[in-house]
């Protein structure tokens, strides 16, 4: 299967790309290389010859059509997004053009090309989301299900509820075989160091404060990002056309317990340092904060048999041991725009 994969130098797009060529297919990574972008996420694979990059950007419409001209792709995995909710607050637009505009670039890109090449039944447009577009939870509230309403309360969360909303309305409207996805937090390997984990890890490396808002009472349910990309393929694969899936780590768990296990791990290994646990530091709130998200993956278990193979635990060593012996990935990226500010405060 060739697949058209946007956003595949960033966090999860990488991972997708890096696991789909090991499995066999035949990738075209588009990307428009913004400032969360990172080439080094997918060097084990840059010189297979199932792998081409294509620098574009979804905003730009003749772009993306030049690049089905050219490839003629068997589905698409559409990632490419902005999706920090610090920089959503304080610049909401590029999140509209990316998020919104973008998506209906590569929707209309995508109809055109499955019409030109006669509606083939196997052909898959696979739009990546997040749980985000549901809310806030409450600490007792049940678990988001597919059914639940949308009440996204951020930029971020409001365009990606947008983009969901186009994508069905092209399923529905023109008949494009349509799949949306909407996944939990994800952490591991290649994390770009704005989000917490990658955040916290590096900060106490470096022994500056652990920044952690509010009272660190959110919470959140945490994927590891390769069976992340797992998940992804296998809905491509065996999903049902039209149909929704929430794709979860079956892990809750507030923040500040996260960045306390953090601590604790790299007292293991850099002992000269700890405790790290004093490093914390609470700091004020980001506006209108999400209080909980969690996934009921009851869908993904029952229908395509997938559940997530790496606990929290297992998953934040790796996570530790990978920033550890990658300083030289992580160390460049501190230096580009907004990483070490302190964004999204209103």
């Amino acid at each position: 299967m060739k697949i058209l994969v946007t956003g595949g130098l960033g966090f999860i797009g990488s991972a997708v790309v890096r696991l789909a060529i090991a499995r066999g297919h035949q990738i075209v990574n588009v990307d428009a290389m913004t400032y969360a972008a990172c080439a080094a996420n997918v060097a084990p694979v840059t010189n297979s010859p199932d792998y081409v990059f294509e620098k574009a950007d979804i905003r730009d419409s003749a772009g993306i059509e030049t690049v089905f001209a050219r490839h003629a792709p068997d589905a698409v995995m559409h990632l490419a997004a902005e999706s920090h909710v610090d920089r959503s607050i304080d610049g909401p637009g590029i999140f509209i053009e990316t998020n919104v505009t973008g998506t209906f670039n590569m929707l209309q890109a995508a109809r055109r090309h499955w019409d030109s090449v006669g509606r083939p039944e196997g052909f898959r447009f696979h739009h990546i989301s997040t749980d985000e577009v549901y809310g806030s939870l409450g600490p007792e509230d049940p678990q988001f299900t597919e059914d639940t309403p949308y009440d996204p309360r951020s930029p971020y969360s409001a365009s990606k509820a947008a983009s969901d909303h186009l994508v069905r309305a092209w399923g529905e409207t023109y008949g494009l075989p349509i799949l949306v996805t909407n996944c939990s937090n994800n952490y591991g390997p290649y994390h770009f160091p704005e989000k917490l984990i990658p955040k916290s890890i590096i900060a106490a490396l470096e022994g500056r404060p652990i920044e952690v808002y509010g009272a660190g009472e959110n919470v959140r349910d945490w994927l590891y990002v390769e069976d992340h990309a797992d998940a992804l393929l296998t809905v491509l694969d065996r999903g049902q056309v039209g149909r929704t899936y929430n794709i979860g780590g079956e892990n809750e768990a507030r923040n500040i317990d996260l960045v306390r296990a953090l601590c604790r791990m790299l007292d293991a290994r850099r002992p000269d340092a700890a405790p790290h646990e004093r490093l914390i530091s609470f700091v004020t709130d980001r506006p209108g904060h999400d209080l909980r998200y969690a996934i009921n993956p009851a869908r993904m278990r029952d229908e395509l048999g997938w559940r997530p193979s790496v606990t929290v635990e297992e998953g934040l060593a790796r996570t530790v041991d990978w920033y550890l012996a990658n300083e030289d990935w992580w160390r460049p990226l501190l230096d580009r725009e907004g990483v070490r500010k302190r964004l999204g405060t209103g």
